[in-house]
């Protein structure tokens, strides 16, 4: 007997379904069911991707959700037309409003008041006297589910059933009300119960399932499982045919309230971009761009999308209005159109850029528009969007968080009774991605006091791993909007974010993208900040006003600076990876930027593209292509391909593919960690390939470099639009290193590098920096003009940790009237607390009131300043003078009250306690200077820590003294070894080998120490 499952709850329940929606939707189809409804708690967040895979394979998918109702039992609702679904989404809505997020309460008379399109299933656990109301409200659309359990309650459960079907008037209708696809998850679910409810497997006694009843049944195992009531399977497919709507149905309306009265959205659009284009070519525009912009507003009118370009040109309008600084990215970059919008700043006809990777006809798919702005105001843009088009058409779009190797494993472990430490070593032996598989994690296992004898250990690995890629929580996508013509809440429920001030639709990029849903992307940059400080600094040092297209191209100074290596702050080029690889590719004009850019990623890496291109740039090797088809496609990167288009091109013209196929490739890159179905087309090109008489080298190079696109890839547009941050910031560098390195703390926290580490290159770069001081620092970094030469930097108040900003506010504003006289002069009009007023003391910004910081400290605790009527009085104490504080006393202060020292650093005071005891220690700049393979010895700070998984276990540890950085090496064999000391050690010294390619110069560690030196704790960045 074929039957239709109503209430199936899949892993989107978060930590109660253990399968996913499309393995529900295949596992029916293979059982041959027609019909299955996904009923997840109080969201419909699955429903697209349980939709894709009905639409693959021609199941009738149900839309759904099971809603707490406030005070009572839950009950299931099944959409059956428009209304339905409109309805569901309302109540969904509701149900979040005013509930903590994760949770959800719906009130029975908002139900009540809004039956319209729905059926109302209701399980166990509804009274008669409960459900009347129910029933009078929905009447024939009101259900009662029968369900079995598998034990010795299934007799009055079905009981309860059919007197409350009875007293209702209504009939029965059978389900499994499954938790998982197969009878094998069942563990899982437990598991996952016990991570819900923060409690070990062994404390839940009956909340775990007493078997594996709650499973998708075949129609032969259903029809036995209910065989004394066949009515009420026969019910289900009443039931099912009764719901109807599918979510092909919704129909996206964009709005068009950007158009001005008398225009429509195309006319307007052509005059915005004639007005933009003759401003970015005040010279006249070059007859290709018009061309061009004839093209792309062609394209943009037969699709349909006038309106998405005039609501992204509004919004970046309205950043400008504000003074916030934005850029467009990604494809984008692509459109000669949003180059004259001002929507992006690199002119694609520059760069032979492809429109059609932006927007084409033949994908007629909406385009992406990633739009960066200024980190530290970019809300106020999200709030404009708000208030824009009201919350009840706009939301920004959910990311639904996974589960990875190591979050997996510390809750699965925790759920198991493993101890912390225990959790702790199996997790840190995880990727911290997700595709770590428990036969791997086994042969971490002896290297420590777990076994994998361990019957416990054996089944925290085997569930973990059947976690890892489950819905765990769902956030806020880093800047994802949509924005409706009609009310949102019409279309997809949405609800309240953690962060105040913001709502979600339930729904992530890759179910809107699935719907047709046209989603902006307003993210964040920090890098925009300090550019915008940047140049406000400059301006009110120097008069001179310079935005991002004003700043002058192709100075050979920067180039030379990037050659150098000399990028501390640099947007993208300023890690250790990116330094060491500048001297190799010696940039010397823009597009050098973007190939650098894109080549330090686990794309070309993995895919060995790194070594040949250096290679054929360095003319050791000659440039030659796999295939003459190919010359067109990589003959800008001499024959290598570096960027996703490039591997998409190639896909069409040597490996089989149409261009639909290449963008299938494209998605599958983007999304292979959460959706897969990378391997399936990669295996695919590297076929056509070799079908095409291309080498197995190449092919397999080729595979391996789009698996590692899928980690992380750009591109060649989106590395262009970096690409020109990267110039600029490097600009403001190598010609106002004052006002850059001001900028980069004033814009905190971002970037690589701490203050400490962009304070010591501004020395070195000539830089005067003054400290902080209470009669002369701002709130943030400012600059002081000198006599002679380039403005000094005066370190800002910020700097000091735990001073609140408010505090610093109130200091300012009472020294705006008449400059402080004394300690008790400051405390009495400041009005700050004694603990902010002993920040100040101990971080040396009282020097000027009180140079004896320790005296200060002892003035200000003898000072009444809790009290009004004391306020700033003495308790008349005895007279005491405190010694001043030694080098190594002040030195472990300022690192712990501000996190750097002018006067000394920990390297050089570890060094000079070395060298009196014998040791020859060259400082970093010393050592730099030295010839290749030479032995040395070093000591010197940890500033970052990494182990890229490009790298095959090679650690990589930026060490940092006064006068540099070095790039120390680290072999697996030696990070195993010294582990403890490389992970665990702030003070840091090594025996090793200089080692130099190409201007590049590293030290190869073969022992690393420890030195017994009074050492500072200053914690490093480490493995980000």
């Amino acid at each position: 007997m074929m039957y239709a499952e109503l209430a199936a709850r899949s892993a989107y329940s978060f930590l109660q379904g253990a399968s996913t929606p499309d393995a529900y939707v295949h596992a029916a189809h293979a059982y041959g069911l027609s019909h299955l409804a996904i009923v997840d708690r109080d969201g419909v967040y699955g429903l697209p991707e349980a939709y894709k895979a009905a639409r693959e394979c021609g199941l009738e998918l149900i839309c759904g959700a099971s809603i707490t109702i406030r005070d009572q039992p839950p009950v299931t609702l099944l959409a059956e037309n428009h209304t339905g679904w409109s309805t569901l989404c309302r109540h969904l809505t509701r149900a979040h409003r005013d509930t903590p997020k994760g949770t959800a309460q719906l009130p029975l008379e908002c139900l009540l008041a809004q039956p319209e399109g729905l059926t109302c299933l209701l399980p166990h656990g509804w009274e008669p006297s409960q459900a009347r109301a129910l029933a009078d409200a929905f009447g024939e659309h009101l259900e009662v589910l029968l369900t079995r359990r598998g034990t010795s309650h299934d007799r009055a459960r079905a009981r309860q059933a059919y007197r409350l079907a009875e007293a209702l008037n209504r009939p029965v209708v059978a389900s499994s009300e499954p938790l998982f696809h197969q009878p094998e998850r069942r563990r899982l679910a437990d598991t996952l119960t016990a991570i819900r409810r923060g409690r070990r497997l062994d404390q839940l006694g009956r909340s775990l399932q007493p078997n594996a009843s709650r499973v998708l049944r075949d129609p032969q195992q259903f029809a036995e499982w209910f065989s004394d009531c066949p009515a009420a399977v026969r019910r289900t497919l009443e039931v099912a045919e009764r719901c109807r709507f599918r979510l092909d149905e919704l129909r996206y309306v964009y709005p068009h309230e950007v158009v001005p009265r008398g225009e429509t959205a195309m006319s307007w659009l052509r005059t915005l971009t004639a007005e933009g284009a003759a401003q970015r070519w005040p010279q006249g525009v070059p007859t290709s761009v018009e061309a061009q912009i004839d093209h792309e507003l062609s394209v943009i009118e037969l699709l349909d999308f006038p309106s998405y370009f005039l609501t992204v040109h509004d919004i970046v309008r309205f950043a400008r209005s504000r003074g916030i600084l934005c850029q467009g990215r990604g494809s984008a970059a692509n459109s000669a159109v949003c180059y004259a919008l001002g929507i992006t700043a690199v002119d694609p006809s520059q760069y032979q850029l492809l429109f059609e990777r932006f927007i084409s006809p033949e994908r007629g798919e909406p385009p992406d528009i990633d739009v960066d702005f200024e980190h530290q105001r970019r809300e106020e843009v999200i709030q404009y969007i708000y208030e824009r088009y009201g919350r009840h058409r706009a939301a920004m779009v959910n990311n639904v968080i996974t589960y990875r190797s190591r979050s997996a494993i510390r809750d699965v472990g925790k759920a198991f009774g493993l101890s912390l430490d225990q959790v702790d070593h199996l997790a840190r032996r995880a990727s911290a991605w997700r595709h770590t598989s428990a036969a791997e994690l086994r042969e971490h296992l002896d290297e420590t006091e777990l076994s994998d004898k361990s019957h416990i250990v054996q089944q925290t690995l085997e569930i973990a791993q059947q976690l890892v890629g489950l819905p765990r929580h769902v956030g806020v996508h880093s800047g994802g909007f949509v924005i409706s013509n009609g009310p949102l809440i019409d279309l997809v429920p949405v609800e309240p974010a953690t962060m105040e001030g913001r709502t979600v639709v339930q729904w992530d990029k890759y179910a809107i993208e699935a719907l047709s849903f046209i989603k902006i992307d307003v993210l964040a940059l920090g890098m925009l900040t300090a550019i915008r400080r940047s140049f406000d600094l400059i301006r009110e040092a120097t008069g001179r006003v310079i935005e991002l297209h004003t700043v002058p191209r192709e100075d050979p100074e920067v180039y030379a600076m990037f050659t150098a290596a000399d990028t501390m702050g640099v947007f993208q080029i300023e890690s250790r990876a990116q330094q060491s690889m500048l001297p190799r590719l010696a940039p010397a004009c823009f597009y050098d930027l973007v190939v650098e850019v894109a080549i330090v990623r686990p794309g070309p890496i993995q895919g060995g593209m790194v070594h040949p291109y250096l290679r054929r740039r360095q003319q050791q090797e000659e440039v030659s292509y796999a295939h003459p088809d190919l010359e067109p496609i990589l003959s800008r990167t001499l024959g290598v391909p570096l960027f996703q288009e490039q591997v998409m091109a190639m896909a069409v013209a040597v490996g089989g593919f149409t261009p639909g196929e290449a963008d299938a490739l494209r998605r599958a890159m983007g999304a292979w960690r959460r959706r897969g179905g990378l391997n399936e087309l990669a295996q695919k090109l590297v076929n056509g390939m070799l079908s095409r008489g291309i080498s197995r080298d190449f092919a397999d190079a080729i595979l391996e470099q789009i698996r590692g696109f899928g980690e992380y890839g750009f591109p060649e547009s989106h590395a262009a639009s970096f690409a020109l941050l990267v110039y600029v910031s490097g600009w403001i560098k190598r010609h106002h290193p004052a006002a850059f390195c001001a900028a980069l703390i004033n814009s905190q926290p971002m970037g690589f590098y701490p203050p400490r580490a962009l304070i010591g290159d501004a020395q070195r770069h000539g830089v005067e920096v003054r400290p902080i001081c209470v009669m002369s620092s701002a709130w943030d970094c400012t600059l002081e003009p000198q006599p002679q030469g380039p403005p000094a930097l005066r370190l800002g108040l910020r700097l000091i940790r735990g001073l609140h900003e408010s505090s610093g506010v109130a200091l300012l504003h009472a020294r705006d009237s008449a400059p402080f006289q004394h300690l008790a002069d400051l405390a009495r009009r400041a009005s700050l607390p004694t603990s902010e007023l002993q920040l100040l003391a101990e971080s040396g910004a009282l020097h000027q009131l009180c140079p004896n910081r320790r005296k200060a400290v002892w003035e200000l605790q003898g000072l009444w300043t809790d009290l009004p009527l004391f306020a700033a009085t003495t308790r008349h104490e005895p007279v005491f003078t405190p010694r001043h504080t030694t080098p190594s006393e002040a030195l472990a202060t300022d690192y712990e009250r501000v996190g750097f020292s002018l006067s000394n650093h920990p390297a050089a005071m570890a060094r000079e306690h070395l060298r009196n005891r014998g040791m020859s220690l060259p400082t970093l700049a010393e050592a730099s200077a030295l010839d290749t393979r030479t032995r040395i010895q070093l000591v010197g700070l940890v500033s970052s820590r990494q182990r890229p998984g490009t790298a095959k276990g090679v650690m990589f540890i930026a060490l940092e003294d006064e006068t540099g950085l070095a790039n120390l090496v680290i072999w697996p064999k030696t990070f195993q070894q010294y582990r403890k000391v490389l992970t665990q050690t702030s003070i840091l010294g090594i025996d090793g080998q200089l080692q130099r390619q190409d201007g590049a110069w590293s030290v190869l560690v073969e022992r690393p120490w420890a030195p017994e030196v009074e050492a500072v704790n200053v914690p490093a960045r480490d493995f980000r």
